[in-house]
């Protein structure tokens, strides 16, 4: 996660021997993967913008698939074709977005990678074709399991898919965490401006709004009870910030900066 050119794109590029490091050393499945085919082989990288031979057709690109992913499944890319509609004969250069992205999804969900990456693969997709892509990623991972990488900034929508998430601002890792620990690590407390400053003078802040005498900071960590009941007293509102809310906190401008509080963990 992150925002637009903090380096999401590239670490993807470098993790699947698309660019050369210029600094340090990239290794996956404990060895570099430039140059590789035992572990170029074992990779399936969807890109934001992915590029095709001219004249090729989605039939096209489903036929050679098998050449470069090993475990390809054409019953299960020939299921997707059908969920999603996909014209199969048409020319990729007349797709729609949309459908360009389709052709993408197919490629990455059917090749069944052991590492699978997807580079903003929701372009062009409505609500509908979005929601088809998560259902059938999620079962099959489920029948398949695999690792599947996923940059987006629909947070919201991916949110209760995630297991692990690595959040990137200006070349730095901000968070290395389980998703699970994540939820619930932040929280908002809304109510008189002075009751909020006094309550959150000894927390530390990651987000601030104030209106009128009105004011709502974002606390970095989870309250216990003691703390909950005193706001309670203070007359301060409590709520749960989502995984979105705390990745826009986390990378707002007053806190992308060198000295930002950082909240990595080891992997």
């Amino acid at each position: 996660l992150g925002r637009n050119g903090v380096g999401k794109t590239t670490l993807m590029q470098l993790l699947t021997g698309q660019i050369f490091a210029d600094g340090g050393s990239v290794e996956v499945f404990g060895r570099s993967p430039v140059e590789r085919g035992d572990v170029l082989r074992r990779l399936c990288f969807i890109a934001e913008s992915q590029r095709y031979p001219e004249g090729f057709t989605p039939a096209h690109v489903f036929a050679v698939a098998p050449w470069y992913f090993e475990n390809w499944d054409a019953d299960f890319a020939s299921r997707l074709i059908a969920d999603f509609a996909l014209p199969l004969r048409r020319p990729i250069k007349k797709l729609s977005r949309g459908q360009l992205s389709v052709v993408g999804v197919v490629v990455g969900l059917a090749s069944r990678a052991d590492l699978t990456f997807f580079d903003e693969p929701y372009l062009g997709l409505d609500a509908v074709a979005r929601q088809i892509f998560y259902d059938r990623l999620l079962t099959d991972y489920a029948e398949h399991p695999r690792t599947v990488v996923l940059s987006t900034h629909l947070i919201d929508e991916v949110a209760g898919m995630l297991e692990h998430v690595v959040l990137i601002d200006r070349g730095r890792i901000l968070l290395d965490q389980d998703a699970d620990e994540l939820r619930g690590s932040a929280t908002a407390v809304a109510g008189p401006a002075a009751a909020v400053d006094a309550f959150a003078a000894d927390y530390t802040i990651i987000g601030r709004e104030r209106l009128g005498g009105l004011a709502s900071v974002t606390i970095d960590g989870r309250l216990d009870a003691a703390a909950r009941a005193r706001a309670a007293h203070s007359g301060l509102e409590l709520a749960p910030v989502s995984l979105q809310q705390l990745v826009v906190h986390l990378t707002g401008d007053d806190l992308a900066r060198p000295d930002a509080p950082n909240r990595r963990e080891a992997a």
